[in-house]
């Protein structure tokens, strides 16, 4: 029995020993406070939308095409029925591949989001890594993505310290 104490007992002294210093951030509101990254998603948002209205358009031809199509069958020969037909097809065929071409997972959005967004994270992640070295923390966790995490003590938030070094100040309505 004895043997089983001292067992557990330096178990939980070397899990003390070991115990890592963790902080916290909240990437975003770390992100909302870098203009650059609040003007990349305008951009974004921009060329998101115009290319969604192309998409949009091309459904919409494919659409009318369809409708006429629907006006005209009963006068319409067998073959002109397949040649519209097939118009119709080709037609939902451009759009869909418009809007794979835009926003499928290898599209223009990704690249042009990846192009924006990703140095400003690159940034960010070096900012993080430099604070965290400077204050020891061996573990930083997001806030947001990290569900497990029921509670923490703003002192060891380091949000404004990243934004800090980044050469940005917070607006401190966390």
């Amino acid at each position: 029995m004895k043997k089983v104490i001292v067992a557990i007992i330096a178990l939980g002294v070397a899990f003390c020993a070991s115990a890592q210093k963790v902080a916290v951030i909240d990437m975003e509101y770390v992100l909302k406070n870098i203009p650059m990254y609040e003007s990349a998603n305008e951009q974004l948002k921009q060329v998101s939308e115009k290319w969604q209205k192309e998409v949009e358009a091309k459904n919409e031809e494919a659409k009318t095409l369809y409708k006429n199509y629907q006006t005209e069958v009963v006068f319409l020969s067998d073959e002109m029925k397949v040649k519209k037909e097939n118009e119709i097809v080709a037609k939902e065929k451009e759009a869909n591949e418009l809007k794979r071409k835009y926003f499928g997972p290898q599209g223009e959005f990704y690249k042009k989001r990846v192009s924006l967004i990703q140095p400003i994270q690159d940034e960010v992640y070096v900012a993080v890594k430099q604070v965290a070295d400077a204050k020891g923390y061996q573990v930083v966790l997001e806030k947001s993505s990290s569900t497990n995490i029921i509670y923490y003590t703003p002192k060891i938030d380091i949000s404004d310290e990243v934004l800090e070094k980044l050469g940005h100040s917070g607006n401190n309505s966390k």
